[in-house]
């Protein structure tokens, strides 16, 4: 494994030196004593692996395109912003609009995500997103999402996993959280719908998927009750638009 030690590094400079190592063959890159440096992992592609170790600055992963980022610490905001594909896993938790846009793969988050989490997620055909909380969820989450999967695994025990206004103008997709929501911390588009068999499968995959991310119990988790939340229909402000 390749090291590089980003101590006092500006972030261009930081950047410039993963992908000078990328040209020069190296697919798996430690960085060290990373602190708040922007962009690192944006637009990789699937045979990269990064493991960084501190907390990485803002649109962390965006637009990557299969490339694997283990980060241990938090991150910032902005993190897979309209991230296309491979995954992302946080030991810690991450700031506000993380999986803005986000239109493929997955990221795993060991502990909170910030307010507006999974904002315009989207899906296209086999290209299904999700995003796994596993501790509680900030205001706005899943706002105006499209597609994909959003999941609160609430590990923390939270009396409120998610914050106000969640899945406030939701067109698409799917949210799975673990224990219960109050209806005003509901947008006045979504509605809670009973599982299906299907969605028991998703929820087992991914429960999985976190817990060998994060070297905990998959089956402790799955004892805990999950509710699922799906938009009311697919124009929920078509009745506002402006015809000529």
């Amino acid at each position: 494994m390749a090291v590089i030690d980003a101590s006092g590094v500006y972030y261009k400079e930081l950047n410039e030196k993963i992908h000078e190592m990328i040209a020069g063959g190296e697919t798996n890159i430690k960085i060290r004593n990373v602190n708040g440096q922007r962009y690192i992992g944006d637009a990789l592609p699937g045979n990269i692996k990064l493991l960084l170790e501190g907390t990485p600055g803002n649109d962390l992963a965006a637009y990557m395109n299969g490339a694997t980022v283990l980060v241990q610490g938090n991150t910032q905001e902005g993190t897979a912003n309209t991230m296309s594909g491979g995954t992302l896993v946080i030991h810690g938790r991450s700031g506000d609009a993380t999986g803005y846009a986000m239109r493929g793969g997955s990221v795993f988050i060991r502990d909170d995500v910030g307010y507006r989490g999974g904002i315009h997620m989207k899906e296209y055909k086999e290209m299904v997103p999700a995003m796994v909380v596993g501790g509680s969820a900030g205001s706005f989450f899943g706002e105006y999402m499209a597609g994909g999967i959003l999941m609160v695994l609430n590990l923390n025990g939270q009396k409120e996993p998610v914050g106000d206004y969640c899945g406030t103008g939701m067109h698409g997709g799917v949210m799975y959280v673990r224990g219960e929501v109050a209806e005003y911390k509901l947008g006045k588009e979504v509605r809670v719908e009973p599982l299906t068999e299907q969605d028991k499968d998703t929820i087992n995959t991914y429960v999985k998927q976190f817990a060998a991310h994060f070297d905990c119990s998959a089956e402790d988790i799955l004892k805990g009750e999950f509710i699922k939340l799906v938009p009311y229909n697919a124009r929920p402000y078509g009745n506002l638009y402006t015809h000529y």
